[in-house]
């Protein structure tokens, strides 16, 4: 299935083009979902339907609204039905469906869940309307974060001491977990990591939306290195609502004009890196209807392709300078933004307001940490092997 995550900073006008995308890729033999919080009646002049029963647009497109407040409802309910037993011991009060109102992490949690469904669903192309890009950053690193969460607080192979919790409970008198807590983790893990693998497969990509200005070039900036930090892949930059370049209008030339610069700096700076610039003009009217979105439609271009054999190599100079250096690409980043803590076997790494906690390759974890420096958009740390566990040469 070819993914098409659509993203950008926020009144870019991403759901815009993430409709459009899906339109355009829609054709017969070919089975489009779109995937969207927002109602989208109004671009497709068609009601959308929920994540577990979309509804047909037009032949090959079919699209599904994420809500987030029945999905919270919804989950709440199961998860107080699966934990009757300790809620009854504790004397608690079970919640009715009619007076749960979501709570702040809830539209995240059921963009992932529909993400899940739409995995195993038999689609071909998948295009999904994300958040504004900060948070559709945070969104899609999420899934390995919470597994990393999971594994250090549920540990699987603790698993196995199920039969002697009701002992150690006894001789220490400490309450041990349930069952249920270690199948509701091992169901989550599965969840996460069925999301974590569509993030991660080669046939998904990232469509960053922007129009174009100071304000979005920064943002773009800064997310440049972030994008690289997760491991994700941009198949294009759609610059939206490029004005046409005849205004005479001083006030509208200015506009032009700041367009005009911002559209070469974008060019300079994604295109040698392999990644099309495809502007978008304006309509002069907010699109409404199939017809307005042909305007403006480009389908995914055919597979994405494989990723980098290896994006974050170690080059090896142990024979001239006793040393092992981890290249970490981070195109955009800056020095001031950048933070570097080793913890036993993983580095935390921080670019900005993001953050991914990465396990370092074997033989780094038998190495110190000596160094590190950004050139060029590259952060070189440098490893000295630790003598004390090096193998030595007989």
């Amino acid at each position: 299935m070819r993914t098409v995550l659509v993203t950008g900073p926020g009144g870019a006008g991403r759901t815009t083009i993430a409709a459009a995308t899906a339109l355009a890729a829609a054709r017969p033999g070919v089975r489009v979902l779109l995937l969207s919080a927002d109602p989208l009646g109004d671009l497709l002049a068609t009601p959308p339907g929920p994540p577990e029963a979309p509804a047909a647009v037009r032949d090959g497109l079919w699209a599904a609204r994420v809500d987030s407040g029945a999905h919270f409802r919804t989950e709440t309910l199961a998860f107080q039905e699966r934990a009757a037993t300790l809620l009854d011991l504790l004397g608690a009060r079970k919640l009715a469906g009619e007076e749960l109102t979501e709570l702040p992490g809830s539209e995240q949690s059921a963009l992932l869940h529909a993400l899940r469904r739409a995995a195993t669903g038999d689609w071909d192309v998948l295009v999904v309307d994300l958040p504004p890009l900060r948070d559709a950053l945070a969104l899609l690193a999420l899934p390995e974060q919470l597994r990393r969460y999971l594994r250090r607080l549920l540990p699987q192979e603790r698993q196995a001491a199920r039969a002697l919790r009701p002992v150690m409970a006894q001789l220490a008198g400490i309450p041990m977990p349930a069952q249920w807590l270690y199948e509701t983790a091992a169901r989550w893990d599965d969840e996460l990591a069925a999301v974590q693998s569509l993030i991660e497969d080669p046939a998904t990509t990232l469509r960053l939306v922007a129009e174009p200005g100071p304000a979005a070039a920064e943002a773009l900036r800064a997310a440049r290195a972030a994008i690289a930090l997760y491991g994700l892949r941009v198949d294009t930059l759609v610059p939206n609502r490029i004005l046409p370049g005849d205004a005479e209008d001083p006030w509208l030339a200015a506009l032009v004009a700041q367009q005009r610069k911002c559209l070469d700096e974008w060019h300079e700076e994604w295109l040698p890196a392999g990644t099309p610039v495809h502007p978008v003009a304006h309509l002069g009217r907010d699109p409404r209807g199939p017809d307005d979105l042909a305007l403006l439609g480009r389908a995914p271009e055919g597979a994405a392709g494989s990723p980098v054999e290896d994006p974050w190599p170690v080059e090896d100079r142990l024979a001239e300078e006793n040393l092992l250096v981890w290249c970490l690409p981070l195109p955009g980043a800056v020095k001031s933004e950048l933070a570097l803590v080793r913890r036993d076997d993983e580095l935390l790494l921080t670019v900005g307001a993001f953050r991914r906690i990465v396990p370092l390759p074997s033989a780094l974890r038998r190495c110190t940490v000596t160094g590190a420096a950004l050139k060029d958009g590259v952060l070189r740390v440098r490893f000295t092997p630790d003598p004390a566990l090096w193998p030595r040469a007989h």
